[in-house]
């Protein structure tokens, strides 16, 4: 199943995606919505209000209580940036108003000169974990979903933390819905993902080279805090990043981005430089 959050009449619903329309599910967006530990069964029985033709995709999750990013998890990316293989997740956190649809603007911050791309598979949580183990992690996982986590380098290396450079105001595509754990197109080890900046292939891998997988990451950050649906898991960049490229290569106004996962769908983004 795809389940998204769209916006329609001036606010936003959850609905479910099928071929030719999206069905609504009874609640306001995706977070809410995943709380009911029926949710799955809710999802795939909904049969209410139906919207057709062309859908405005809200953040697939637009509130989410956290969303927890990991670093060098490529290992084409660690090599690239000249680092060894970590033996513990690297991890930072983006806050939810980081967050735009999978068709909307990426704002360029006026702050920052060097926005990159990074082309992401994310993880939505659909119940709450604590102290989990691989296998429970795995069953607490609701499904599947495309981002990028677009970069500010110049914020980013100021410090040694990386906060900063991360969760810039609207930068950060999500969506356009997740697809759910069960669903077939999902369930191979490894998902091609691509980035393409103004048509040109930037980044290309399988996310069977992540060094820590989605269950994993789900369960080391369960030792932490408490996951709870709707949470997303950001699980890291491959190579292919501007910043690592000689010349440097950035954003530009009305760059093109689009950002796809085999087996989920894109993101695909027009870049814009912002204005005080």
């Amino acid at each position: 199943m795809k389940l998204a959050t769209i916006r329609v009449h001036g606010t936003t619903r959850a609905v479910r995606v099928d071929e030719n329309k999206a069905v609504d599910l009874g609640e306001s967006d995706l977070v809410a919505f995943l709380r009911h530990g029926d949710w799955t069964a809710r999802a795939a029985n909904a049969d209410g209000e139906t919207y057709e033709g062309a859908l405005d995709y809200a953040p697939v999750v637009v509130a989410p209580e956290k969303v927890v990013c990991v670093g060098l998890n490529y290992r084409t990316h660690i090599l690239e940036m000249g680092r060894e293989l970590p033996s513990h997740p690297t991890l930072f956190n983006k806050y939810a108003r980081a967050l735009v649809g999978a068709y909307d603007d990426v704002t360029l911050p006026a702050a920052s000169t060097q926005m990159d791309w990074e082309a992401e598979l994310g993880v939505v949580i659909g119940a709450e974990v604590r102290h989990a183990d691989p296998e429970q992690a795995r069953a607490t996982i609701a499904g599947y979903t495309v981002l990028n986590d677009v970069t500010a380098r110049d914020w980013q290396y100021r410090t040694t933390q990386w906060d900063q450079g991360k969760t810039f105001e609207a930068t950060t595509p999500i969506g356009p819905w997740l697809v759910t754990a069960d669903d077939p197109a999902v369930a191979t080890q490894g998902l091609s993902l691509t980035c393409e900046v103004d048509g040109d292939t930037v980044q290309k891998a399988d996310t069977g080279d992540l060094v820590f997988d989605p269950a994993t990451l789900v369960a080391y950050l369960s030792e932490i805090i408490t996951l709870v649906p709707g949470d997303v898991i950001a699980t890291g960049t491959p190579g292919g990043v501007g910043h690592a490229r000689k010349p440097a290569r950035y954003l530009k106004d009305g760059t093109s981005l689009v950002t796809r996962i085999e087996g989920i769908g894109e993101c695909r983004n027009t870049c814009r430089r912002e204005t005080r």
